[in-house]
């Protein structure tokens, strides 16, 4: 009898990863059947899911009642939730997390795998107080661990899709492209093509609880230098993009209001201290070869999505 898989958020690139992973997956196909949760089941994306026989329920992290009925039966729940930019950021994290946890152990289910970030507070020792985004889902991490249930961890690095977005080259009256940032060129992100890639991490641990119980995987393909960012994308664009760091105060000004203090010091952090605290560079690297599969290189990933610029 297959073991039910909750993934919650199914219609997000985390979600789409894992049930897409699983899917494709010849031993965890047989293994799990998948129940996906949303706020809008009715949404092109949850209809969609649908079509490829996967179960969706509605669910909000604001309803225990609906976090609780979406849980009931589960084997395993890979659970993560958004980040808001509203003033309350840190609060939105430590609730949301806190009741997808507390609805699983009510429910009794056995596994549980978590979507968390390193705490920008605890390894800067105070010295960035705008981490509340990595903050609270550190925070969330902490109390699982306190719960009876078994549980994992994934790490996800910087998304690739951000170059498609925020993080997007801005032409410049030259001519050529900038892709813009505060730090210096030499600072590296640990990029992860979440939309393809962040399963073939939560599909080793389904595979191999065990071995990863308790255990944090920082999701990532590899480190990469804004320096070899902008050399990636001018190779695969065919057009000229370049680096420049620019004062905090300009850079500041390219983000939306609420967000600008959280990006500003996840980045100085990333400077500081690495993404991943100590020994960044170590736990990339062990946790790329634990993938469950071949993972994006940025090369890759533009190609496959180019940033037609």
């Amino acid at each position: 009898m297959s073991k039910l898989l909750v993934v919650v958020g199914a219609t997000g690139q985390q979600g789409h990863s894992i049930i897409q992973t699983i899917l494709s997956d010849p031993q965890l196909s047989q293994e799990y059947t998948i129940r996906g949760t949303t706020r809008d089941p009715n949404s092109p994306q949850a209809q969609g899911l649908a079509a490829k026989g996967i179960e969706i329920v509605a669910a909000d992290f604001n309803s225990d009642e609906s976090l609780l009925r979406a849980f009931t039966g589960a084997h395993t729940i890979f659970a993560n939730h958004p980040t808001i930019y509203d003033g309350h950021t840190y609060e939105h994290e430590v609730t949301h997390g806190r009741a997808l946890i507390d609805a699983a152990v009510a429910a009794s289910v056995p596994f549980y795998i978590y979507s968390t970030l390193p705490s920008i507070s605890k390894i800067s020792q105070g010295e960035l107080k705008h981490g509340g985004h990595f903050d609270g889902k550190e925070e969330v991490e902490q109390y699982i661990r306190t719960q009876p249930i078994r549980s994992a961890f994934v790490a996800p690095g910087s998304f690739m899709s951000n170059f498609h977005h925020s993080m997007a080259p801005r032409r410049m009256e030259s001519g050529e492209y900038a892709l813009v940032a505060p730090v210096p060129a030499h600072v590296k992100l640990p990029l992860i093509n979440t939309g393809d890639d962040l399963g073939k991490w939560v599909s080793a641990i389904l595979a191999d609880f065990e071995q990863y119980e308790g255990m944090v995987l920082s999701c990532a393909t590899a480190l990469y230098s804004f320096e070899e960012i902008v050399e990636t994308m001018s190779r695969v664009e065919g057009k000229t993009v370049v680096y420049r760091e620019v004062p905090v105060e300009v850079w500041r000004m390219y983000l939306p209001e609420l967000m600008r203090d959280y990006i500003v010091d996840m980045l100085r952090f990333f400077e500081g201290y690495g993404y991943y605290g100590d020994g960044t560079e170590e736990k990339v690297k062990w946790s790329a070869e634990q993938a469950r599969g071949k993972l994006t290189t940025l090369e890759g990933y533009l190609r496959r999505y180019p940033l037609n610029l």
